[in-house]
């Protein structure tokens, strides 16, 4: 409401609520992403841009979270006159603002991820490619997003090459629709990681490919269950994706449209899923041994983490 007003147009609570929380069911991926209009429409100045990012941080903080990767696509943030290198800053002095007011203790390691749009032009793409690798941190990946049923992911294959040859690992979107070719598209990129990649679990020969090349899937039960991609949360593949050998993270996907915190998901999902301790320990600590920072910067974190989850593994509960 209150960007909203810095930009000259009145907004209630109530119409926020109605245009920027998504539904628990969408009819599809397509539908949640336009619950998405609003906000990126908010953030097109270098200031609502800062303190987005800052707020981000200071509400990871207080649910917990020790490790973080942000991820949002530059380009769309445009609209105002802002270049992408100053969509890049403006983001990364939020994280940093955030950072220098929390303390030592409660304060998350931060990384970004910079996101394409599958519906941009592949040239353009290219040219974010190579301006997120030479911004440098804490930009440390690069990502493919939008709609999959309507945008084919092979267009963008050398903004993907753009991208490693300028240093940035590599992630993308794939797996909200049906079938396995949106996911075999992006393991063609060479990515580390799928963002979700749900629908990879209905074809056994994915499944394998991904085990054996050693790829991880992020997924984020709740805005499945939301985007449509499964019935419910007991229906979601990730106990199954795990128990197979697949390494796969938990994250929230989107915290304001999908209405969640980290530690609600994991709750909801230990429920749903029925997992043990021992199992929801391991995807946790994916979560710190797949990222996108180096092994050394997060060393003493992987330790205290995995100190932190056999502590309550081992806490019997009532």
């Amino acid at each position: 409401m209150e960007l909203a007003t810095q930009m000259g147009s009145a907004l209630t609570l109530e119409e926020a609520r109605r245009r920027m929380a998504g539904p628990e069911r969408c009819s599809d991926q397509a539908e949640l992403l336009t619950y998405f209009d609003l906000p990126i429409a908010l953030l097109q100045t270098a200031a609502a841009l800062r303190r987005a990012a800052a707020e981000l941080v200071e509400d990871l903080a207080e649910d917990g979270v020790r490790y973080a990767e942000i991820r949002w696509a530059p380009r769309l943030h445009l609209g105002a006159g802002l270049s992408v290198a100053e969509v890049l800053a403006a983001v990364a002095d939020g994280v940093r603002q955030a950072s220098g007011r929390l303390p030592e203790r409660g304060r998350p390691r931060i990384g970004l991820i910079v996101t394409a749009m599958r519906s941009h032009p592949p040239a353009a793409n290219v040219l974010l490619a190579r301006t997120a690798a030479e911004f440098g941190p804490p930009v440390i990946g690069f990502d493919l997003a939008g709609p999959e049923a309507a945008w084919p992911a092979p267009p963008h294959a050398a903004a993907f090459r753009a991208a490693e040859e300028g240093g940035l690992s590599l992630t993308a979107h794939a797996g909200e629709v049906a079938g396995p070719e949106r996911v075999r598209e992006v393991l063609a990129f060479g990515v580390r990681r799928v963002s979700h990649g749900v629908t990879a679990a209905d074809d056994p020969d994915l499944v394998a490919e991904l085990r054996d090349a050693d790829v991880t899937l992020d997924l984020c039960p709740t805005s499945n269950v939301q985007a449509g991609v499964v019935a419910s949360l007991a229906d979601h593949p990730l106990a199954r994706l795990h128990r197979a050998g697949v390494s796969v993270t938990l994250s929230t996907d989107d915290r304001t449209v999908t209405g969640i915190g980290l530690s609600e998901e994991y709750a909801r999902v230990r429920a749903a899923l029925s997992l043990e301790p021992g199992e929801l320990m391991a995807i946790a600590m994916n979560g710190f041994r797949r990222a996108f920072a180096s092994p050394a910067a997060l060393r003493d974190l992987v330790a205290e983490a995995e100190a932190a989850w056999r502590a309550w593994a081992a806490t019997p509960i009532s």
